[in-house]
């Protein structure tokens, strides 16, 4: 494919200007399973270029009823097979992938260039680490609490906490031995926050001019 007709195809939606300081943001996935890694497919669909993926995992077949990695992917490093795929979408994409567990002592490093933070973490823990440790910066986090489960989708919301703060999910069924992870929750749940990233930076374009 050539690398610029996917540039061409998001041009029937976008302003060129809006797709090229979309293209610019980077955008830090802190956590590649379900709900990282479909976000990131839907932000590259949106116009997204700039990823920084992070996560010490590797894939597993149990993965693959709700992640967006394939059976010959099991047994790899998420973020690598992550940006293998994402790349199949869009060629032209700049993505740094980093194996590491994220933690209060390294995230500010970590994600110090991006602009976006994408909390796709399952350890209750870790996503309270993230918040805590970004929420008084500029940069646009959004979060999830609660996406297990099935059924009853429309309890899925949003909920704004401030202007660069957001939490997606029904805010009670978190996963557990009697209530599990399923592929159209998460996908739901994983695209609103790509639907807030998205409409937050064409909002900035609007606004900006």
């Amino acid at each position: 494919m050539n690398m610029d007709s996917f540039r061409t195809a998001l041009l029937r939606y976008l302003p060129s200007e809006y797709l090229e300081k979309i293209s610019d943001v980077i955008i830090g996935v802190a956590g590649c399973g379900g709900i990282g890694s479909n976000c990131a497919h839907n932000l590259v669909r949106c116009g997204f270029k700039r990823f920084l993926l992070v996560d010490y995992d590797i894939v597993e077949s149990s993965n693959l009823n709700r992640q967006f990695f394939f059976y010959d992917q099991t047994g790899s490093p998420k973020v690598e097979m992550l940006k293998n795929n994402l790349l199949m979408i869009n060629p032209d994409l700049d993505i740094k992938a980093v194996v590491n567990r994220v933690t209060p002592d390294n995230m500010r490093e970590i994600f110090k260039d991006c602009r976006v933070i994408i909390e796709g973490f399952d350890d209750p823990v870790a996503k309270r680490e993230i918040v805590e440790g970004f929420i008084g910066s500029k940069k646009l986090i959004v979060a999830v609490s609660g996406v297990a489960g099935s059924g009853n989708s429309d309890l899925i919301v949003t909920k704004m906490v401030n202007e660069n703060f957001y939490v997606v999910g029904d805010f009670k069924s978190e996963v557990s031995e009697t209530l599990h992870p399923y592929s159209p929750y998460i996908s739901i749940a994983a695209a609103k926050q790509a639907d807030i990233v998205l409409n937050y930076f064409l909002n900035l374009c609007e606004t900006l001019g």
